[in-house]
């Protein structure tokens, strides 16, 4: 278990917010204990998000424990059991699998805690849910499909059912298809087994081998197109394969620069801003405010051409370049101060 203990209090674009003018509990931030329940932590999507959640609950000065499953859906349930002995004020539950998450989200409200969720279904009706729009990742994602390759193409589709955000995005996978007749689906392959990248590699070769005819793969999550990736440059057919995907790292932006890169596009928000966003709408809930029941980060396409174009290397780049990658106006208020930039 990691332990953040926020020193003091951050000061935001509009100056700092004292403890004085804060609203209960966040006048004594000292002593509001929140914890952060997660699921999928490998890859560079998550060591992201956990930075934005790290660094708001820092300008908020409150105390942070970040308890971490690593894709253990038993031990998801038992560390929310956990944060609720510990006497948290709030939990942010990040990821997750609804079967195990669904009555350990409720054991949490039912003691009094406030709940939010983050890219986990718990229907809970008392309990907010953070996304990225991951409907419309999906979506952007495809139409840059279409747009790049036309209406009429084999594809190979890398799915894993039951956990939210694959599931919101898989709905774009099919009404595209619907609506598309000419795209046919080749495979549809997919797993979570860690190093992700590399289980899905083994996967793509195999699928690339079998079914030649593919010339474009819907990846939405960036460590399936990382594994794709690989598999496509192993078979050499970089120059005949386009990969289309979601979420962004810098990692993930040097993959799509790199020379006849086939990973052609991804649509993403900052996983960190993300974050911020979680611990935002948990303040929120926590000074007796609602955030709603949806709380909706919009993504952005990314293309490589807009890469190479506006020669991005890193995320730093990308935020100067598509300034909604730096803040989300989203789940905030006056007297919430921001991270410092």
């Amino acid at each position: 278990m990691k332990l953040a203990v926020a020193a003091g209090l951050g000061l935001s674009g509009s100056g700092a917010a004292l403890a004085a003018d804060m609203p209960a509990p966040f006048d004594k931030p000292e002593d509001v204990k929140i914890a952060l329940v997660r699921y999928l932590s490998t890859g560079d999507f998550f060591q992201s998000y956990l930075s934005g959640v790290e660094k708001q609950a820092e300008a908020l000065g409150v105390d942070l424990r970040v308890l971490d499953s690593r894709q253990d859906a038993a031990l998801q349930a038992d560390m929310v059991d956990q944060a609720i002995a510990l006497g948290v004020d709030g939990i942010i539950i990040q990821h997750g699998l609804t079967e195990s998450m669904k009555p350990a989200a409720q054991r949490a409200v039912e003691a009094g805690i406030k709940v939010v969720a983050f890219d986990v279904n718990v229907e809970n009706d008392a309990i907010p849910q953070v996304e990225q729009s991951d409907y419309l990742l999906g979506k952007l994602a495809l139409e840059q499909a279409i747009k790049d390759n036309g209406d009429s193409f084999t594809a190979g589709y890398v799915y894993v059912p039951g956990i939210a955000p694959l599931d919101r995005r898989d709905v774009a996978w099919k009404e595209v298809k619907e609506a598309n007749v000419g795209i046919k689906e080749a495979a549809m392959f997919g797993t979570l087994d860690n190093p992700i990248a590399n289980s899905v590699a083994n996967q793509a070769r195999s699928v690339l081998q079998a079914n030649p005819t593919i010339t474009v793969v819907f990846a939405p999550y960036d460590e399936f197109a990382k594994g794709v990736k690989i598999a496509v440059d192993e078979a050499g057919l970089s120059q005949d394969i386009k990969i289309y995907s979601a979420d962004v790292s810098t990692a993930d932006i040097s993959a799509m620069r790199e020379p006849d890169s086939a990973w052609a596009a991804t649509v993403a928000t900052n996983p960190a801003v993300v974050g911020e966003v979680s611990v935002r709408t948990l303040a929120l809930m926590l000074a007796g405010e609602d955030p709603g029941k949806q709380v909706i980060v919009p993504p952005t396409l990314i293309t490589q051409d807009f890469l190479n174009e506006q020669d991005v290397k890193n995320m730093s780049d990308l935020g100067e370049k598509m300034p909604q990658f730096q803040h989300a106006d989203v789940s905030t208020a006056e007297w919430i101060p921001l991270p410092k930039r």
